[in-house]
């Protein structure tokens, strides 16, 4: 096995053994002495879950590391006849192509993109569903979003969604389009095409109950949408239109709705301006950071600067700057834990570390301890009670007691953040440890019999 990180000896902490008396655990002897172990910090992992670039992968090469990808469809693509959902043909044609292969998805379903073919089903207008020509943003069909026929049929599509991916374990985070020019929940300049606020609230609590599980997000936090505390955002003009004096900026209608607090517990992201990347991490990158770091951003995409030709040093240096701070990025700093661990009965620890990034991990994933054999195989696993969405931005601290059941012996002391999908380790964290099997080795233990 790897040598263990350096290992020091003090005094167990007044504070400590306070919080220990006070549980109804029984006490122990090794509860007396502690040894601290220190970490180092290094910098953090380019293609963590959940966060950094979420690019198109028909846009050309991906030149950066990235974990997610971006997906739009059509409501016609998806239920070409009523009833007749093709969502095991989209996931074969879209999720499974090679540089999706793998990588968790970011969906967004639309009814109209201007310039580009009708995209709501042809038995929905033969049904009777009214559609307006329009000739602005390269023009198109319009749908009438406030007929009857229309909603329903929406409804039914929204639940069956729901049923397909809510929680499903490749699905990152779902773009709540189906409304306006391009899903993104206006009809600007032409505001009379646009459903109605009734309207839009019966297609957003639609996908509250069809997706308990997994985080929504809609375009502007205005009007209804602006309502919804359970609500992600998402800004397509990042950063240019992200903040600013102008009242119609992402971040001020953020803080007009009562949305700003949204990111501690529903994720933020969006798409760069398209073809901007050279100038927003150019002269424009002291703005770009100071705006990702306001709007907490999680991710940013289909348009990124993962997908921008010939990049310099420089460009690839203030990237990974950019991947680093988004979401979240965890590292520990030091672990107090018994001198030695007694095989059944309770011990307490501390592992403290910090979020080195502005915004939380908004998934349920479990955190474990795990005793590594001298193969690297995990004999024991021990679940945390720390959930880990509640780490914000800034110092962590897990404090808690919990009980080894391994045979004596000699062990490595192992965590690992597990993807309920997996149930193997998925995060990579921010420090300079040996990793076995996705678990990141903290310190060599020894167990013994009571």
């Amino acid at each position: 096995m790897p040598n263990p990180p350096k290992i020091t000896r003090r005094d167990f902490a007044t504070q400590a053994t306070a919080l220990v008396a006070a549980t109804a655990l029984p006490r122990i002897e090794a509860r007396e002495r502690v040894r601290t172990v220190a970490f180092t910090a290094i910098p953090g992992a380019l293609d963590n879950p959940y966060k950094g670039w979420c690019p198109y992968t028909n846009a050309g090469k991906i030149l950066q590391p990235y974990s997610m990808v971006f997906r739009y469809v059509t409501w016609r693509e998806l239920e070409p006849r009523e009833g007749d959902y093709r969502f095991a043909e989209w996931e074969r044609r879209d999720w499974d192509e090679p540089l999706a292969k793998g990588k968790h998805i970011v969906f967004r379903v639309y009814a109209d993109y201007p310039g580009q073919p009708v995209a709501i089903p042809e038995w929905l207008i033969k049904r009777g569903v009214k559609m307006t020509r329009y000739k602005e943003h390269g023009g198109g069909l319009c749908p009438d979003y406030n007929s009857p026929l229309f909603m329903d049929a929406l409804e039914r599509l929204i639940a069956a969604l729901g049923r397909r991916y809510d929680g499903h374990p490749r699905v990152a985070y779902v773009q709540f389009g189906f409304l306006g020019f391009w899903g993104e929940w206006h009809t600007y300049p032409v505001n009379n095409l646009f459903a109605s606020p009734p309207n839009q609230n019966r297609v957003l609590e639609a996908g509250r109950r069809a997706f308990p599980n997994t985080i929504l997000m809609n375009r502007y936090p205005t009007g209804v949408a602006g309502e919804k505390r359970w609500l992600g955002y998402f800004d397509d003009m990042f950063p240019e239109d992200t903040d600013g004096e102008e009242e119609w900026k992402f971040l001020p209608k953020m803080r007009e709705a009562g949305r700003a607090q949204n990111w501690k517990s529903q994720a933020i992201g969006g798409e760069m301006v398209p073809s901007a990347a050279k100038k927003w991490l150019g002269d424009g990158f002291n703005l770009t950071m100071e705006r990702l770091e306001s709007a907490h951003f999680s991710w940013v995409g289909p348009y990124c600067p993962a997908i921008e030709p010939e990049p310099s040093e420089a460009f690839i240096a203030r990237s990974q700057r950019m991947v680093r701070r988004m979401g979240y990025d965890f590292a520990w700093s030091e672990l107090e834990l018994p001198p030695a661990l007694i095989s059944g009965i309770p011990f307490h620890f501390t592992l403290r570390g910090e979020n080195r990034g502005v915004a939380p991990f908004y998934h349920r994933w479990r955190l474990e301890f795990a005793l590594l054999d001298r193969s690297g195989k995990p004999v024991a696993r021990i679940p945390l009670r720390t959930d880990i969405r509640q780490f914000m931005p800034g110092a962590i601290r897990i404090e808690e007691e919990m009980v080894c059941s391994a045979r004596p012996g000699d062990y490595s002391l192992a965590i690992g953040l597990c993807d309920p999908a997996t149930n193997q380790p998925g995060v990579k964290f921010g420090n300079d440890l040996p990793v076995v099997k996705g678990w990141t080795t903290l310190a060599d233990v020894e167990v013994r019999a009571e």
